[in-house]
Parts: C-alpha cells; sequence; structure tokens
C-alpha cells in the first residue's frame, strides 16, 4: 500500500498566477501539458537549505491520470465531471512563525536535514505563501454521509494538495496544506484553520504513527497572527482566534466519500477512471487486468478497515466524527477533529460535544465502519456486474469476524498472551467491562476473580518467562498517549505564545511505550487534572 528542470519551474509558476489572476486566456490544457512535460524529480536528492527551495514537488501522475475541473478559479460552485479543481494558497497575512516540526518526517519521510531550518523562506513554503518548485496546488472534490445522512458536495474546503515527494526509498507521499485558503469547496467556509484545532491534529498525527496506528503524517505547524473568527461551540460566543496551516502528508488522500460523489452525480466513467487509478497506485497486489479487480479492491478496503478501527480501540482512541469523507480508502486515519483518547474504559465516550446523539462513540466506531463499507459498496455499484455484487456483499458479511479477530488478536497481545484459547474471548471482555481504568484494578471487587483466571492462562505459555511476557507487554502498552487534558494544556500555552509544551509532548509522544523522566513530572502518565472533566472539544476548527 501502501526530474524538474530548472528551466520548467519558473514558466508553470508564472503561467499559473496568470491563469488564476485571470490575466491568461490561455486554455487550461496547455497549463496542464507544460506541467506533464517537465521530468518529474529523481528519487532519494536530498535537499537542504543551499538548493533553492527545500523540497521539489511533482504532480505528473496526479495530472496525467485524473480529470481536472475546466473552471480555473477557486469561486464556491458546484463542481462536476472532475476529480481535483485548480486553487491557489491564500497566503496567511502578518509574521508567521513556524512552531513545531516534526523531525521523524523531516529526515525519514523527506530526506531532508536540520540544515533546513536556516532557509529564511521555510515557514512561507510550509503555510502556501511561496510554493515548492513542481507544486501544482489541486482542491479535491468529494462528498460524504455525515452523521449518516448524504451531504452532497463537500470537498477540500481548506487544503490544498501541493502534488507528490518522492523520496530515496521510492516512496511517493502527497503533501497538503491544510488552513491555506478557499477553494470551490469551502461552501460558507473561510479556508482557515485556527491554532487550537491545528496543534491538536499536528500533534495526534504523530502521535498515531508512533502508536503504530496507520494514519497520515504531519511536518510543520506555521502560526499567523491573522485573526479567524470561530464560535467553538456554536452558542453564540464567537472569538477571534488565530489562524494556523499544518503541512500533513499520506500516501494518498483519497477517501470513500471521493467515490461516492461520482456514483451520485451519475459520473461512472470518471468513478472507473479513479478506481483504476487508485487500484494501480496503491493496491499493487491487484492486477489491473483482472476482471474481478473491483471486488478484491472492495476485499482488501474491508479487511484494513477493520483491522485500522481495531488498532482505534486498542490505544482507546475514539476519532470523533466517522463520516464516509473522513474514512480513507487506503485505511489510514485522517482528518484530525475532535477526538479523544478514553480515560478508563466507556464504550459511551464521546469526544465531540457537537455529537448530540453519541453516534460516534468510541464503542460505536466498528459498526459505523460497516455503516462506511455498507456506502463504499453503494459507490462502486455501477461498475459491478450482478455477481460480482453478490460477492462484494459476501465479503462485507464477514467484516464483523475480520474486526474482531483482529480486535482479540490485539488485546491478546497487550495481556502478554501467546497462542489463541478459547477463553481468552472472556478474559479479555472482563478485563475491559469491569477493570479498564488500571490504578484501580486491585481494589476492583472482581480483580481477585480475573486475576485467577489470567494467572491459569499465564500458566498455560509453556516455555515463557515473566520476563519475556514483560518485555512484550510493554512494548504495546502504551504509557502514554494524547489526551485531552494533556493537548488543552499545551494549546492554552500556544494562544500566548509559549510552544514549550507543544514540544515536550511532541517528544515524549515519540517514544509512547518508554517511561521519561519530564513527561512524569508533567503527570502525563497520571490521573487527569481536576479541571478536565470540564474540557469540551468540537467540530469548530
Amino acid at each position: 500500500m501502501p526530474q524538474v528542470l530548472p528551466l520548467a519551474v519558473l514558466p508553470l509558476a508564472v503561467l499559473l498566477s496568470a491563469v488564476l489572476a485571470g490575466a491568461s486566456q490561455e486554455p487550461e490544457q496547455s497549463c496542464r501539458e507544460k506541467h506533464l512535460q517537465s521530468p518529474a524529480p529523481s528519487p532519494g536528492h536530498r535537499w537542504s537549505c543551499r538548493a533553492e527551495a527545500p523540497l521539489k514537488m511533482t504532480a505528473h501522475r496526479l495530472l496525467g491520470s485524473l480529470p481536472l475541473d475546466e473552471v480555473k478559479d477557486s469561486s464556491v460552485r458546484t463542481v462536476n465531471r472532475c476529480i481535483f479543481s485548480q486553487s491557489q494558497p491564500t497566503p496567511l497575512q502578518g509574521a508567521l512563525q513556524l512552531a513545531a516540526l516534526s523531525k521523524d518526517v523531516l529526515e525519514k519521510v523527506l530526506d531532508l536535514d536540520d540544515s533546513v531550518m536556516q532557509h529564511e523562506d521555510l515557514p512561507q513554503f510550509l503555510s502556501g505563501g511561496k510554493l515548492f518548485p513542481g507544486s501544482f496546488p489541486l482542491a479535491h472534490r468529494y462528498g460524504g454521509h455525515q452523521f449518516g445522512y448524504w451531504a452532497g458536495q463537500l470537498g477540500d474546503g481548506r487544503a490544498h494538495l501541493l502534488g507528490e515527494f518522492i523520496n530515496r526509498k521510492g516512496e511517493r507521499w502527497e503533501l497538503q496544506l491544510k488552513g491555506s485558503g478557499k477553494t470551490p469547496y469551502s461552501r460558507s467556509g473561510d479556508g482557515r484553520a485556527v491554532l487550537r484545532s491545528s496543534v491538536r491534529e499536528f500533534l495526534c498525527s504523530e502521535a498515531m504513527h508512533f502508536l503504530n496506528v496507520p494514519t497520515s503524517r504531519a511536518l510543520s505547524l506555521v502560526v499567523s497572527e491573522e485573526p479567524v473568527w470561530r464560535d467553538q461551540f456554536y452558542n453564540g460566543g464567537v472569538r477571534k482566534e488565530r489562524g494556523a496551516v499544518v503541512l500533513r502528508l499520506a500516501p494518498s488522500w483519497f477517501r470513500i466519500g471521493s467515490l461516492e460523489i461520482l456514483t451520485k452525480a451519475g459520473e461512472p466513467d470518471v468513478l472507473r477512471t479513479l478506481l483504476n487509478f487508485v487500484i494501480e497506485q496503491h493496491f499493487t497486489a491487484i492486477n489491473p487486468n483482472d476482471p474481478n479487480k473491483y471486488v478484491a479492491f472492495f476485499t482488501a478496503v474491508v479487511n484494513e478497515t477493520a483491522h485500522m478501527i481495531a488498532k482505534w480501540m486498542s490505544v482507546g482512541f475514539a476519532h470523533g466524527v466517522c463520516n464516509t469523507d473522513n474514512f480513507s480508502l487506503l485505511s489510514i486515519t485522517i482528518d484530525y477533529g475532535p477526538f479523544g483518547f478514553m480515560e478508563a474504559y466507556n464504550p459511551n465516550f464521546v469526544p465531540n460535544s457537537s455529537d448530540d446523539e453519541g453516534r460516534y462513540s468510541i464503542g460505536a466506531q466498528a459498526n459505523v465502519g460497516l455503516f462506511n463499507l455498507q456506502r463504499l459498496l453503494e459507490a462502486l455499484l455501477p461498475v459491478l456486474s450482478l455477481n460480482q455484487r453478490s460477492q462484494a456483499e459476501h465479503i462485507l458479511r464477514g467484516y464483523p469476524q475480520i474486526y474482531h479477530s483482529r480486535f482479540h488478536e490485539l488485546f491478546r497481545a497487550k495481556l502478554g498472551l501467546i497462542g489463541d484459547e478459547d477463553d481468552d474471548a472472556y478474559l479479555i471482555a472482563f478485563l475491559l467491562k469491569e477493570m479498564w481504568a488500571l490504578w484501580d484494578l486491585s481494589s476492583h471487587e472482581f480483580f481477585s476473580d480475573w486475576a485467577k483466571l489470567y494467572v491459569q492462562r499465564l500458566r498455560s505459555q509453556h516455555g515463557d518467562s515473566d520476563e519475556n511476557r514483560q518485555y512484550r507487554m510493554r512494548a504495546v502498552n502504551p504509557r502514554y498517549v494524547l489526551r485531552n487534558w494533556m493537548a488543552e494544556s499545551a494549546i492554552r500555552k500556544a494562544e500566548v505564545n509559549d510552544f514549550s509544551e507543544v514540544e515536550l509532548l511532541q517528544q515524549t509522544l515519540t517514544e509512547p511505550f518508554v517511561k521519561q523522566k519530564r513527561a512524569e513530572s508533567a503527570g502525563y502518565s497520571s490521573r487527569p487534572p481536576a479541571w478536565a472533566s470540564q474540557l469540551r472539544v468540537s467540530c469548530s476548527s
């Protein structure tokens, strides 16, 4: 799953500026062809501050394979018969501050080194004020079911896909700015993101990666003094906040809603084009000439979605907004909004204060995954024969078993169990339902009963030692996760321009399974402070 010539850079940037400003009447195809004619950057080239720009991008693969919107401006409108619209980022106003940077992404994904930090225009490149050479900013058209209902056209309303970077390992990463201005999909929004939500997205993207959960990544957080007005809890309390941009990365940003919009709009040819592209580029185990390839694709998404949600549950993560437009076709966690990590086991835990009915409670996530996969199957119907539809429905009926199997596999590992015994499911369920909060475990009225069962199970593991078991358990039971009170503490300091706790959390969460002195002093493995019980997180961002 998953060679730009210097001469080609300036003419493309000049032409794009002219087109978007209305100063050129040149046809869209000409602009696109000019980009496609310049060679893609070679993988493995290592850039530093001595280069003209920190990175060189390419959009060859996307532009050469997928249809582009014929209208070339960012006016809000209904868009048809395309996958992307051209849309230029809007630079943040005022002085910019690079508030956070992921060294892991910088070095291991983007092949950069610390010297890039000396590049005087780095904050501009990371926020859309300047474009990396080879960039071709795009906004993606998609729709989605939101809280169970079809919401129509949605799309990247405040995000710009810059293009792809190919690193020295040959990995392709799509770089996207979030909070970078209006696009044709902005609806009534202003195209911006605020500091508090951007801090949360930056930190959680990286935290989930180090928890070994499939996820998008975040390179940077750039903060401005641009005022952005938000009603955080939708109660009339509008207040001024600071605008920010996160540069985030994923192998692909296509989601279930990417396919839904095409089926709903009656565009089966565009649907087939996108499906073929996704399969050929991201599901390489599937033969692109296989007449059953769409069923094979659906099978893979069903499996990987079940595995992703099981991973969420294994670390107590609730996404908060599991709409189909937030569910990746590659089954990676994307679009971090009002998420939350449980403090103690509660299947009714709802991190999003905007979710009045609790549709996206943590205990409902597996069923919501099934709902979203049903919507995916509906989106695929125009390209499936009757026999293939029957096959896909059969595959979908196996989703609960796939999920439960993966869930129990993860929790057996968390308990240090080897193999699969008949009573393991009961042992796990007993622990979760009755005694999840570990600091209360020994005082629980059923602890001794559960402990007897657990010890008996461990004794059946012949050849295993306590030392080996404890080593395995420490490797899969995180000591630190991004609990809401920790993120909120960092946000409150960041709002007065103190990013020290953002940095501390970032460092802590890169080693979530290792006890750390500074993290212990900050209370990151302790009970939450009293004020945390009043915290609320909403969809406002």
